[in-house]
């Protein structure tokens, strides 16, 4: 399932970026992204200006990647979450299952304030991403059916 596309409606999408400016806003970060697994940004709010939000997004998840790697070597499944503080800047990564929840916050905030903040979005976001993926089993059945009416002969009448 996870090389299946996120496909959400648009009141979802919304939904998603009001919890991310709730959580921008709370916390006092610059900026909030969403991003799956393989490095897509889904959302993101906050002071974007200049920032690249594509090449943190594709770092972002190779930096989870890597440190899963290194949670394995040492018997753990993954690492759900990733602190890098900087002199100026920090970035908090939380793992939502698919998603990668992305912080990047100065000195206007605090290590701590992050993540008691991103703990209450992750629920937020995880509630959201049941009902997409609710949404998508049910497309997906609905798929299947429409293709166990098609019978053999039907088949054969396309290649003759």
């Amino acid at each position: 399932m996870t090389d299946t596309p996120i496909i959400m409606r648009e009141q979802q999408y919304e939904q998603i970026n009001a919890v991310l400016e709730r959580l921008r806003a709370d916390s006092s970060a610059r900026v909030v992204f969403l991003v799956d697994k393989n490095g897509q940004p889904i959302a993101a709010r906050g002071e974007i200006g200049d920032l690249d939000t594509t090449g943190l997004a594709s770092l972002a998840a190779g930096n989870v990647a890597a440190t899963g790697g290194m949670a394995r070597l040492i018997g753990e499944k993954e690492f759900p979450t990733l602190a890098h503080e900087g002199e100026r800047e920090s970035i908090y990564i939380s793992v939502l299952g698919r998603a990668l929840l992305v912080v990047v916050f100065d000195e206007r905030s605090s290590l701590g304030l992050v993540k008691l903040r991103a703990r209450q979005a992750s629920h937020d976001l995880a509630t959201i991403f049941e009902e997409i993926a609710r949404e998508a089993h049910t497309r997906a059945s609905n798929d299947l059916s429409a293709f166990a009416e098609i019978t053999d002969e039907d088949i054969d009448s396309l290649f003759r």
